[in-house]
């Protein structure tokens, strides 16, 4: 027989998952509209993201790469999260989801497409869960080709 969690345990969890889907969708709507604020706002200091082939990045690098997006010297980004699971252990939660993301460079030159899987880490700190670490494995999309599911 299996052990049904309290009911005030449920709950909370279920807040703290609906909690972490706002914030990605805070997240997406900030980075489509520039609001390199907003976007700092959702991680913690010690914030880090890792993508394949580049070294880790730090707030501090994603901060400076958010303002040059908000001063029109950088892509603007727009995509979509497709959030398969979250699971919620106290403090930290993490989340796996498929990402697509299109980023049109300044001038008009010809938008970049990258979708693959992520695995976020979040932290709850002062009450506010938070991104705490990123992996992504995002890949180039070439234009015209059909995207092949991996879930």
């Amino acid at each position: 027989m299996r052990n049904k969690p309290h009911p005030q345990t449920e709950v909370h969890l279920q807040t703290d998952e609906q909690q972490i889907r706002d914030l990605v969708a805070t997240w997406m709507a900030a980075t489509k509209s520039g609001d390199a604020e907003a976007v700092l706002g959702l991680m913690t200091e010690d914030a880090v993201f890792l993508v394949p082939g580049k070294p880790p990045m730090r707030k501090s690098d994603v901060a400076a790469a958010a303002r040059a997006q908000a001063s029109g010297n950088a892509p603007t980004f727009d995509g979509t999260s497709e959030i398969q699971e979250v699971q919620v252990a106290g403090d930290w939660a993490f989340m796996w989801s498929k990402l697509t993301v299109v980023a049109t460079p300044p001038g008009g030159a010809i938008p970049t497409t990258r979708s693959g899987h992520t695995l976020t880490v979040f932290h709850r700190q002062g009450g506010r869960w938070l991104l705490a670490r990123d992996a992504n494995l995002l890949a180039p999309v070439q234009p015209g080709a059909r995207q092949r599911e991996q879930h």
